[in-house]
């Protein structure tokens, strides 16, 4: 307020001829400058925590307009089981009767999320990809974020996994890790034939590989997967994916123009793009499930 007393005073005390500016302007509007940043320097978040009365009152008042929007939404909703809902339309119909000749995948669910609503999927992936890559950031042990206490606790731990045979826990890994990764194969590459796919079967593949770990130590699952292997699997992954279903959405939008064989419905080399999508998709989601494993479990992998 002092400064606009003053910035006031100094204006009309030029204008009496009491005063002389060389540059009026200037001094104008780096006067104004000079209070616009004063005022977002004191209207900081400290600010607003320290005045009670003032945090409350945006409390209240963002958390009433988020429930107003959100009520809004609701109201606006269409009515349950009503013939007219957009659910209803030809969308599904297209889905159900053409699905089958121009997917090639007898599961209409791998068709429509892997073909038709393909670039829903990748997003899917990346986010999946990117979430991996934070807790990377996070948590994976380094100089900067593990002190000498803690590497050595490390230590002293992976000394007592390799002095405890746990023999049960071995035999039943050995045995039951290999089905496990096998099967979650199975459910990746019949993805567009039954019940499944890429998402289903890289959590299965996941799991078998945090089995694998936690009967043998990350030192042994080191041997066959580093974290340059977890880095070039999902990258290379999404890349393919990627390319994959840029391909079919620049040669023409449904389908014009694709020049990919669908294979005969049913066999196991059909569905066009689906199959291989499907296997980056499971790459991608066996990382990320055994990515946040080591890292929450050892901070590497």
């Amino acid at each position: 307020m002092t400064d606009k007393k003053s910035l006031w005073k100094h204006i009309q005390a030029w204008v009496d001829g009491e005063e002389v500016i060389l540059d009026a302007d200037k001094y104008i509007v780096s006067r104004s400058k000079r209070l616009k940043s004063d005022w977002r320097s004191h209207f900081t978040m400290a600010y607003v925590k320290e005045n009670r009365k003032l945090y409350m009152f945006l409390s209240i008042a963002i958390s009433a307009l988020f429930i107003g929007i959100m009520l809004a939404v609701v109201n606006n909703l269409p009515e349950f089981g009503n013939a007219a809902n957009p659910a209803n339309n030809e969308v599904m119909e297209r889905y159900l009767e053409s699905g089958i000749e121009e997917t090639g995948a007898i599961n209409f669910v791998a068709g429509m999320i892997l073909d038709y609503r393909a670039f829903d999927t990748f997003a899917e992936a990346n986010v999946l990809f990117l979430a991996v890559m934070c807790a990377v950031l996070l948590l994976k042990r380094d100089k900067n974020n593990y002190s000498a206490k803690e590497e050595q606790e490390i230590k002293e731990d992976d000394a007592f996994d390799e002095a405890d045979k746990k023999s049960i826990l071995k035999i039943g890994g050995k045995v039951l890790a290999p089905l496990v990764i096998l099967y979650g194969i199975y459910v990746i590459l019949n993805g567009h034939l039954s019940p499944g796919g890429g998402f289903s079967g890289g959590s299965i593949i996941g799991a078998g590989l945090i089995l694998y770990a936690t009967a043998y130590g990350q030192k042994k699952m080191q041997t066959f997967f580093t974290f340059r292997t977890f880095t070039a699997i999902s990258v290379g992954g999404l890349l393919t994916y990627c390319a994959c279903k840029s391909y079919s959405f620049f040669t023409g939008a449904n389908h014009v123009g694709y020049a990919i064989p669908k294979g005969t419905p049913g066999d196991i080399l059909s569905g066009g793009f689906i199959l291989p999508l499907n296997i980056c998709v499971g790459l991608i989601v066996a990382c990320t499930m055994y990515g946040f494993y080591a890292l929450f479990t050892k901070g590497d992998i």
